[in-house]
């Protein structure tokens, strides 16, 4: 159950899911009519009619929505046809993501939108699925044997849908032992080892390219915040706002330490380095800085309302000058959160925003990850999103497509009866 309220501001609130099945009438003609969209992503009409069973497997009100249940309970489906339709047929994937987009952007779309990054684990048995392995999967807090993927989504005043998705594939997967498994699961011969915060970048470098979907905010955990992969990608964007979680580890200067070159012999040559001039104070890390700012300069904020009442964090931003391989490298807004009480526990994240930034804005992006997280319940809770039994690359993908375009058209619903919701999040002051 999401909390009721986010605390009252001037951004926007973001509004939670609430149509019921009562609420829509002749449902399977609109699917049709939402379906007929994509008929072009599809060589036969096979594959067409394939998709539409799929989906209304996905819809239907049984326990549990893999292929064989599914296609059981569907009238014309069939259960080879279907598993060879989402392991194996061709689709125009490319073609079917932007035709997605562009029903995003006509129903969600705001300029002032928000990217969310974020990864869900899907726990599996056996070791032939495609990408399976012994990690951290988030649902179920430990490491286990999961595949694990990664997610792009997007949220504004209007709703929130996920606008791509791609499969980590960890990086034993690509060793020689492992040739075998990656034949049976048919992995593209172009496929290559990158890590959740490179995936993630090149998700968000196509959403911004394509520039079908307007978005001013990007936010992520510390995952992708302390990869500069990702960051730098962030940055090549002028007029994006990253939000990013970083490590307490992170290290900083309150201002920007003075540097001198200087010299040293390798191998026989004079070479020259950068080096904080003698006298500068080393940096510091978060975790130790967080600890030293004055009761003075922190805020409390309620940021949602609980069961047992208000739940309330206390919040503080100050400019800092990043290090890195203990030499400054950047000046940005340095965020701390810590929780009430004796012995808080402190979240640090990073952000580009202007210097004017309030610290309203930054309690909200502090908050906005939770429509990510609604999509993985929703699709996992009422789609089946989890409940897939396919091993091939491919099969992860076509199904993962579909779980999105299936949440995407319960949100279409709900905006176009004009339903709204009766609360949501708010930015605060």
């Amino acid at each position: 159950m999401l909390p009721e309220i986010r605390t009252s501001g001037d951004i926007y609130s973001i509004p939670e899911f609430d149509l019921d099945r009562n609420d829509v009438e002749g449902f399977q003609d609109i699917l049709e009519g939402f379906h007929s969209e994509f008929r072009d992503c599809f060589a036969r009409e096979e594959g067409r009619n394939n998709f539409f069973y799929y989906t209304i497997g996905q819809f239907s009100q049984m326990e549990r929505k893999s292929i064989e249940p599914m296609a059981l309970n569907v009238e014309g489906a069939k259960v080879r046809a279907i598993q060879r339709f989402i392991s194996e047929a061709t689709w125009d994937d490319e073609k079917m993501m932007h035709i997605y987009r562009c029903m995003v952007n006509d129903d969600m779309g705001d300029e002032n939108g928000v990217l969310i990054i974020d990864e869900s684990g899907f726990k599996k048995k056996g070791n032939d699925s495609a990408g399976v392995y012994k990690q951290y999967c988030g649902n179920i807090g430990k490491v286990d044997n999961c595949q694990v993927g990664v997610f792009a989504a997007y949220a504004s005043p209007h709703g929130y849908a996920l606008l791509d998705k791609e499969l980590f594939v960890p990086e034993i997967w690509f060793a020689d032992e492992y040739k075998k498994r990656r034949e049976k699961c048919k992995f593209p011969a172009d496929l290559s080892f990158e890590t959740k915060p490179q995936i993630a970048a090149r998700m968000v470098e196509n959403i911004i390219e394509q520039n079908i979907i307007p978005a001013k905010y990007v936010v992520a955990d510390s995952i992708y915040g302390n990869s500069p992969d990702f960051v730098e990608q962030l940055e090549k964007h002028t007029g994006k706002t990253y939000f990013l979680g970083v490590s307490s580890e992170t290290r900083c200067w309150l201002r920007m330490p003075a540097t001198i070159e200087k010299e040293y012999k390798y191998r026989g040559k004079i070479r020259q380095k950068q080096v904080l001039k003698p006298g500068e104070k080393k940096s510091i890390a978060l975790k130790d800085f967080a600890r030293s700012v004055n009761d003075f300069f922190w805020y409390r904020r309620k940021v949602s309302e609980g069961t047992k009442g208000p739940i309330e964090y206390e919040f503080s931003k100050r400019r800092v000058v990043l290090a890195k391989n203990g030499l400054p490298t950047k000046e940005v807004w340095l965020v701390m959160k810590k929780t009430i009480g004796p012995s808080p526990s402190y979240s640090f994240f990073v952000s580009n925003a202007p210097v004017s930034s309030r610290l309203g804005l930054f309690v909200w992006l502090s908050g906005v990850r939770w429509p990510i997280e609604q999509c993985f319940e929703e699709g996992k809770s009422e789609l089946g999103m989890d409940h897939y039994e396919v091993r091939k690359y491919l099969g992860w993908n076509h199904h993962m497509l579909i779980s999105m375009l299936s949440h995407f058209f319960l949100w279409h619903l709900k905006i176009k009866l004009g339903k709204k919701s009766t609360s949501g999040y708010y930015c605060p002051a």
